[in-house]
C-alpha cells in the first residue's frame, strides 16, 4: 500500500504543468535571490529583499526603515555598515519607510521613486561612492533628490 501511495503521489508530481511552479510570461531577468536565505536587520531597519541585477551576481538591497525614525540619518548608517563591507567592490542598497512602496524588482516604478528616502551606492571599478537622500530626509538641496 505504501509503495503504490509513493508511485501515485509521484505520478501526479509529474504529470503537474510546469505553470504551476513558473507564472507563463514572468520577467525572470531579475530575480529575489536566495543566496541571502536570513535576511539582514538590526535596530530600526531590515533588508525586505535582495535583487539580482540581471544576472550580473550584484545585489540591490531592498530595505525598510522604521517610519518613525527615517530622519535619523544613523540608522541608515546601521544599514550601510552591515551590508557593505568594506572589500566589496560593488554595493547597492535603496531605503523606503513603508513597505508598500518597497519593489519586487530592480527598477523602480515612479511612485516607488517618489517614496525612496536614501540610496548608497559603492562601485569601486567605477569609482562610484555615492549616498544621497530624499528632500524629506535632509533638506539639503546639495545632498537630495
Amino acid at each position: 500500500m505504501h509503495k503504490l501511495l509513493t508511485s501515485v503521489l509521484l505520478l501526479l508530481i509529474l504529470a503537474t504543468p510546469y505553470s504551476v511552479f513558473s507564472h507563463e510570461g514572468e520577467d525572470h531577468s531579475e530575480t529575489e535571490t536566495e543566496t541571502f536565505p536570513q535576511l539582514e536587520s538590526g535596530t530600526g531597519w531590515r533588508v525586505v529583499r535582495s535583487i539580482e541585477m540581471g544576472s550580473s551576481g550584484k545585489f540591490v538591497h531592498m530595505v525598510l526603515i522604521d517610519h518613525s525614525v527615517y530622519t535619523d540619518k544613523t540608522i541608515y548608517s546601521a544599514a550601510i555598515n552591515r551590508l557593505c563591507r568594506s572589500g566589496d567592490d560593488f554595493c547597492r542598497i535603496r531605503f523606503w519607510s513603508q513597505e508598500r512602496f518597497i519593489p519586487e524588482k530592480a527598477a523602480l516604478t515612479i511612485e516607488q521613486n517618489k517614496q525612496l528616502k536614501a540610496e548608497y551606492v559603492v562601485n569601486k571599478l567605477a569609482g562610484i561612492r555615492q549616498l544621497r537622500w530624499s528632500c524629506t530626509v535632509d533638506p539639503d538641496k546639495a545632498h537630495c533628490f
